[in-house]
């Protein structure tokens, strides 16, 4: 156990920023391949259903290798089903957005996140903004405003996707307010899981009234898909671990630059000019905020 207030060795620091990095890296790419997916004809929510059972097979697989299978399910269920509706709603929205946006301008749009949590926080939780918070905020979404390019005709999206987005946004500030809550008696690791089998549960009874036939292919890409984002939270968890939560949240912007890169690899688009900049304010303010944060604890 390390001892209060003793630095934790570097070597440690590096790998648990490695697995960070690592781990982003694995959820840009079940965005990837929920975006690859999400151009056939299977509808949203039998993708999430999919994923659901993917991704609780793989957590459990790697939980009963390390004897914790006894961690994944939540002490107190009920207070985790309005968390995991929220969860939902928000990957039915990821894969929604993914149709209509590029991952670019995706991650650009969700990185709002930080902004609507500080706000969120100062209502339900009684967090100070104060005004250098309130300044970044205002700051985040003018790039918001600016990456959209509402005006323009070079816009990487429509109208459709950028709801969505803000759909997500929403979901996942709320759900990020309340897991704070949670974890006081849940493991991060049932928070996880829980809204694996949520996604299951719906993503079924949604198919048992109407269900697209899967191809061979299409299920490889789902399996894909579980197996990213079961690593990428795996690789979460052991970050946070062995590091602060605060140091491993400042590498989360690396998802930008990695959605960027796949972006191009895979479907040649390169961000706007209007992309850049409004990335930069919205980067810019949620890093702020962070260190904000960081400062106050």
């Amino acid at each position: 156990m390390q001892p209060q207030g003793e630095a934790k060795p570097r070597h440690t620091e590096a790998a648990a920023i490695g697995f960070a990095v690592c781990g982003f890296t694995c959820w840009v790419l079940t965005d990837t391949t929920i975006k690859i997916v999400g151009r056939s004809a299977l509808p949203a929510y039998e993708i999430i259903g999919f994923l659901g059972v993917f991704f609780c097979g793989f957590l459990a697989l790697y939980a009963k290798v390390r004897h914790e299978l006894k961690v994944l399910w939540p002490t107190q269920p009920k207070k985790q089903l309005l968390r995991s509706c929220l969860d939902l709603a928000n990957n039915l929205c990821v894969v929604v957005a993914l149709r209509h946006v590029s991952l670019t301008l995706f991650y650009i749009l969700v990185f709002l996140s930080p902004m609507c949590i500080t706000i969120l926080a100062a209502i339900f939780l009684r967090e100070n903004i104060g005004v250098r918070k309130g300044l970044a905020i205002v700051a985040g979404f003018t790039g918001v405003v600016i990456a959209v390019n509402p005006f323009g005709s070079s816009r990487q999206g429509d109208w459709t996707g950028f709801a969505a987005c803000m759909v997500c946004v929403s979901c996942f500030s709320v759900n990020m307010v309340w897991s704070r809550v949670l974890t006081r008696t849940e493991t991060p690791a049932s928070l996880a899981f829980f809204s694996g089998v949520m996604m299951t549960v719906a993503g079924g009874a949604a198919m048992v009234v109407h269900a697209v036939p899967v191809s061979s292919r299409e299920l490889g890409a789902l399996a894909a898909t579980g197996a990213f984002c079961s690593a990428g939270t795996i690789c979460f968890y052991i970050a946070v671990k062995h590091t602060a939560a605060s140091t491993v949240s400042q590498y989360h912007y690396t998802q930008l630059v990695t959605g960027a890169l796949v972006t191009f690899l895979v479907w040649r688009e390169l961000p706007t000019i209007w992309m850049v900049v409004g990335g930069v304010l919205i980067v810019g303010a949620g890093m702020y905020i962070a260190v904000l944060t960081r400062r106050a604890v």
